[in-house]
């Protein structure tokens, strides 16, 4: 038998910092043939060293079509630590293909830290208490409506676009900003809103972890919602090893024998 393509054909699932590393490394690379796909949450994402495309796929029979289509023979997908349908979309569509998640770990709490985990936004309006409260929102724009009905706090939402108006809570602040944000900036930023609490999701990730270390700072009280419960599939931390595990796949469609070792999560 022959060798195969010499270029191995790529779709990396993307919108996290980790996805944007990874396809500059893939851009820099003549072994891969890369196409990033990104939900079209943010309004104007910035521009990408690789060829990409906007919007969903039309569930898993979308993605599969999408995949068989394209050629695709490898599957990356970086998509948020919280966009869990997508990745069970991934796994449910991938099929025989070679399948990887890049996924940062989640953040930890430091003993000085006052944290309040929770499953839901829902749970998290409710763990504001009937008191009134300056709380800082840093959660994403679908989320907002449980707070909604709690308008007994003032909210300040920090998110990459405004959101809609049928989401915002009654009264509250709109901050657009993009990070990644220092730890100066945050302390300026909880200092200035007079902040008594921050909501946020367990990201993970340095982009937005400097607001964990100026709320521990102030000794601010921080409501976590904790990550959905991962599916079981291969996975590596950070687009570095992405690119190892990219390069074995590329080697064993060569004929050589690059290990793949199984890292399941």
């Amino acid at each position: 038998m022959g060798k195969r393509s010499s270029t191995l054909r790529v779709l990396l699932l993307g919108g996290t910092t980790e996805a944007s590393a990874l396809a500059r490394l893939l851009a820099a690379d003549g072994r891969f043939e890369p196409t990033l796909s990104l939900a079209g949450v943010t309004r104007a994402p910035r521009p990408q060293p690789i060829p990409w495309r906007i919007g969903g796929f039309g569930g898993v029979e979308g993605l599969r079509r999408y995949l068989a289509e394209a050629g695709i023979e490898a599957l990356v997908d970086a998509t948020h630590p919280f966009a869990a349908q997508m990745t069970r979309h991934a796994i449910a569509a991938a099929g025989t293909l070679k399948l990887l998640r890049v996924e940062r770990p989640a953040w930890t709490p430091c003993p000085a830290d006052h944290w309040l985990p929770v499953p839901d936004m829902q749970a998290a309006a409710q763990a504001l208490g009937p008191a009134p409260r300056r709380v800082l929102l840093t959660i994403g724009q679908k989320e907002l409506a449980p707070f909604r009905e709690t308008p007994g706090h003032h909210y300040i939402i920090r998110s990459v676009d405004p959101p809609e108006p049928a989401l915002v809570p009654p009264g509250a602040e709109i901050i657009t900003a993009t990070g990644p944000f220092s730890l100066q900036e945050e302390r300026a930023l909880l200092a200035r809103h007079a902040i008594q609490v921050i909501v946020t999701k367990n990201s993970g990730g340095s982009a937005t972890a400097a607001k964990l270390a100026a709320a521990r700072e102030r000794g601010i009280p921080v409501v976590v919602m904790q990550r959905p419960s991962a599916p079981a599939v291969e996975r590596v931390a950070d687009a570095a090893a992405a690119m190892e595990w990219l390069g074995a796949v590329w080697e064993r469609g060569q004929g050589g024998a690059a290990p793949l070792e199984p890292r399941l999560g």
